[in-house]
């Protein structure tokens, strides 16, 4: 079902006003291949790189050693489209991970995600995020690449309320509403952002046929 024209204007211009970058694409391959060009024009993740040079133990060389290629973490995606986008970052020399987030802490420069549903009065993704690895992606990736449906695009909060009323009948239940990049103004009112989570956000609106 594909909602108001206007309801897709009014998500646009709520993302855009907290900073997020909405793209529109016309099929999930073509967002795999705008995530690997952002992938492959950004700088390596910078988290822990600084310091590699310093003599250091073994096991800090060992994880220096980890971040000398991009990483891209996409947690949700099928199979198919995994695989997909696997051979996009292969030749670009990209590393691209489904789990085991945790070994890679040192700096995950793209997770790329599918948004389960997004509220259009807010600019707000609406991801069930029950595994480990895709609350991983959406909060320690330098850039949060996220693939939206626009059938998935719901006017208002309220009305999302059985689907979240469905996830939370079964527990523990873990849903992220995600507006705008990371930011943050608790030192100084000086506002900061990527400081708690991803420095950029951008959402992928695929208008389906």
């Amino acid at each position: 079902m594909k909602p108001d024209p206007a309801v897709v204007e009014t998500f646009i211009q709520k993302a855009e006003a907290v900073s997020a970058k909405v793209v529109r694409v016309a099929s999930p391959e073509a967002a795999f291949a705008y995530a690997v060009d952002v992938c492959a024009t950004k700088e390596a993740c910078q988290l822990l790189v600084s310091g590699c040079e310093a003599p250091l133990s073994a096991t800090a060389e060992a994880l220096c050693e980890t971040k000398q290629e991009k990483i891209m973490a996409a947690p949700n995606l099928p199979e198919v489209e995994f695989g997909a986008l696997e051979k996009l970052c292969r030749e670009k020399s990209i590393g691209l991970i489904k789990d085991d987030l945790r070994s890679h802490l040192a700096g995950i420069d793209i997770g790329f995600t599918r948004a389960d549903y997004a509220i259009a009065e807010t600019g707000t993704l609406v991801i069930n995020s029950k595994s480990e690895a895709l609350r991983l992606a959406t909060m320690v990736s330098e850039i949060h690449i996220a693939l939206l449906p626009v059938s998935r695009l719901r006017a208002t909060a309220f009305d999302l309320t059985e689907e979240l009323k469905q996830w939370m009948s079964d527990p523990a239940d873990y849903t992220a509403m995600i507006t705008g990049a990371s930011r943050t103004a608790d030192i100084e009112r000086v506002l900061a952002l990527g400081v708690h989570g991803p420095l950029e956000l951008h959402i992928l609106l695929w208008e389906e046929c």
